[in-house]
């Protein structure tokens, strides 16, 4: 009993299982590893969502654990990921479609069109909070003030009242239709197309692609239908260009089609009637009369 014998088996290292304990024998087996930086707390209900596809599932777990402000545009994902477009904007559209993404059309105060996005770790009314706690607030929300947060006693916590919801904002409204000609013809559509590829030459930044061309040919031939000159347009279209550089110019000239749409002009006057020159039937002397008869000066030496 002198000599203290050690029966214990030594503790196993983090991750790896211990000798002898329970091995699945089909499977996956975790090697756990405890992270205490770079790590992203993502819930099951979208890891383990049974309607998203494993794209959606995958995109949703990187915007978690992006910071706020990133970019998680079409393009941007598209640029850091091998998926293409077309099923980055189908996954976006599953996240919004089950509640973990909130996109709206916002108009800045530079007449520009951007998306804002609001992305929810789970969707509102997935999870419910936790008995004793305030509601989760959004990120960069502040913390309340501590003459608002629950007071803690011996006996037990206060609970917080529920902080006034504030509206959500309105979404933004659809930029109004581009306008179209009334009576389209070949001619001045040929003329608006080629108005529009013609824009970079005034302005490098006004380059557009074939379907943008396409796309604001019509508008272009409304102004040209209400006899407006194919300089006036370029001159309204390349005047007053902003000095940043210019992200979406199709979208620039598209407003300016638009707001700036002048009216059809008036119905031009009738032009007075102008009789023509007859000779007097008297004096011979030319005159301007509807029928044949004589000149007024005739007229007036018969007059009694």
């Amino acid at each position: 009993m002198a000599v203290q014998q050690l029966n214990a088996p030594t503790r196993s290292q983090s991750g790896v299982p211990a000798p002898g304990s329970p091995v699945p024998a089909t499977g996956v087996t975790h090697v756990r590893h405890r992270h205490v930086e770079r790590f992203t707390v993502v819930g099951n209900h979208l890891t383990q969502h049974r309607e998203l596809s494993l794209t959606a599932i995958g995109l949703g777990v990187h915007i978690q654990s992006l910071p706020d402000g990133a970019k998680i545009g079409i393009k941007a994902l598209a640029e850091r990921f091998a998926e293409g477009e077309i099923r980055i904007a189908a996954a976006l559209r599953e996240l919004e479609r089950h509640g973990y993404l909130d996109r709206t059309r916002v108009r800045t105060a530079s007449a520009h069109w951007v998306t804002r996005t609001v992305a929810y770790d789970a969707p509102p009314g997935l999870v419910p909070e936790r008995k004793g706690r305030p509601p989760a607030r959004p990120s960069g929300t502040p913390a309340p003030p501590p003459s608002l947060r629950p007071a803690q006693t011996a006996e037990r916590p206060v609970p917080l009242a529920a902080p006034e919801q504030t509206p959500s904002p309105r979404p933004a409204p659809l930029p109004p239709p581009l306008p179209e000609p009334d009576r389209p013809e070949p001619a001045r559509h040929r003329a608006a197309t080629e108005l529009l590829a013609g824009l970079r030459r005034h302005d490098a930044r006004l380059l557009l692609s074939a379907r943008d061309v396409a796309r604001l040919a019509p508008a272009v031939s409304a102004w040209l239908e209400r006899d407006v000159e194919p300089e006036a347009v370029r001159r309204t279209l390349t005047s007053l260009l902003p000095q940043d550089p210019i992200r979406r110019p199709a979208a620039l000239l598209a407003h300016r089609l638009t707001e700036l749409l002048p009216p059809p002009l008036p119905a031009a006057p009738a032009a007075p009637r102008v009789h023509p020159l007859r000779n007097c039937d008297s004096c011979d002397r030319a005159f301007r009369s509807e029928g044949p008869e004589d000149c007024p000066g005739c007229r007036k030496t018969r007059t009694p």
